[in-house]
């Protein structure tokens, strides 16, 4: 029986990104029904809204979702698609791997984490206003509720333990942020004293943000609020290899939403130059998520392989300082032919590839920069 997915292709470089992980997905033998639907700049062309009901309809009825990235202006122009999403459907949990995927390409080969996020409220609740008329002064307020906070850190926890993590980390700012952190510090040492079986500990935002750049090897799972979680999924992406091999995922209680992490890139859209592993791990989680893990083990060895040899990989992967030889760049689209490829070649009874390799120099982002 086919699984009924919702596919948001995005704007800018997503149409490109998401028909390479619809071919990936396709040589998996997965059987998936797309009901696709348009959110974004496309949808305003057409619609007038950029997240039009049929968005939401799609999701709720299906429960699954895979996004390309979309455009939100800054400063000016309609609010956050994505913000509008998680809100809508209650998708509260924003997971983001960081896995030193890329083989030659990160200083830090060794770092396999990852970071969850609250991903409903703080201060992206939306609640902002100007002080005074003349719009020189401007608040945002930062709402945090216990009860989000208690399921985002149980979350944690339960992801911990079902993915045989061993640490749970809690990143706030109560030293400064004395009620809105206290609130989310009280709400982690309560919880991590209900889970004895995982180990856990907690750091203020900026001693997080040195401490990874460090040491990222001693961390394992990342649970903070909304605002830090996202500088710090950026920076975790930093240390696996960059945007372009960053998938994400955000979960509720009814449905779950998987996208890649870096933006648009508009001015890139159109050329079948981007990066495609970003959006191809998202369909990685996604399989994973809907019970097909050999499918899923199956894309992750495909990527892992395809990267390491440097063959047919995007530009961003064969640029100096990416890998010790010359490579020369192929598109979006003849990565994502090779990985689907591979697909059915890879040897599933060799050890899951872990992240570990020589150390070089990172990835640089200017292709998935935020749309």
């Amino acid at each position: 029986m086919a699984h009924r997915v919702t596919l948001i292709p995005g704007d800018g470089i997503g149409p490109e990104v998401t028909a390479a992980a619809r071919l990936v997905a396709e040589a998996t033998g997965v059987s998936i029904d797309w009901d696709i639907v348009e959110a974004g700049e496309s949808a305003i062309r057409a619609t007038g809204t950029p997240l039009p009901p049929a968005v939401l309809d799609s999701i709720r009825k299906n429960g699954v979702a895979l996004k390309g990235p979309i455009t939100t202006p800054i400063g000016s122009g309609f609010r956050s698609v994505n913000v509008a999403l998680r809100t809508e459907l209650d998708l509260y949990a924003s997971v983001r791997p960081a896995r030193a995927i890329a083989g030659e390409g990160t200083r830090y080969p060794e770092t396999d984490l990852i970071v969850v996020r609250e991903a409903t409220e703080g201060l992206y609740s939306g609640v902002e206003h100007w002080v005074d008329r003349d719009h020189s002064a401007a608040e945002t307020v930062n709402v945090l509720t216990r009860k989000a906070e208690d399921r985002i850190v149980k979350f944690a926890f339960e992801l911990a333990r079902r993915e045989h993590r061993k640490k749970v980390t809690g990143v706030h700012k109560a030293n400064i942020m004395k009620t809105t952190g206290a609130l989310f510090q009280t709400a982690f040492r309560e919880m991590a004293a209900k889970y004895a079986d995982i180990a856990s500990d907690e750091r203020l935002i900026d001693n997080m943000c040195m401490q990874l750049v460090k040491k990222p090897s001693e961390y394992d799972v990342i649970v903070t609020t909304n605002l830090m979680g996202d500088i710090l999924s950026d920076l975790c992406a930093g240390l696996a290899g960059g945007l372009g091999v960053a998938p994400g995922a955000v979960y509720g209680e009814k449905a779950a939403l998987f996208e890649p992490v870096h933006g648009s890139a508009p001015k890139y859209a159109g050329q079948d130059k981007a990066d495609p592993v970003a959006e191809i791990l998202s369909l990685e989680l996604m399989l994973r998520h809907l019970g097909e893990r050999e499918a899923a083990d199956r894309i992750w060895r495909a990527v892992w392989e395809v990267i390491s040899e440097k063959r047919v990989v995007t530009y961003d992967l064969a640029l100096p300082g990416y890998t010790n030889r010359p490579v020369p760049a192929s598109s979006c689209s003849a990565m994502a032919k090779e990985i689907a490829r591979k697909i059915p070649l890879v040897d599933m009874t060799s050890p899951l590839p872990r992240p570990s390799a020589p150390v070089a120099a990172v990835t640089s982002d200017s292709a998935l920069e935020t749309g």
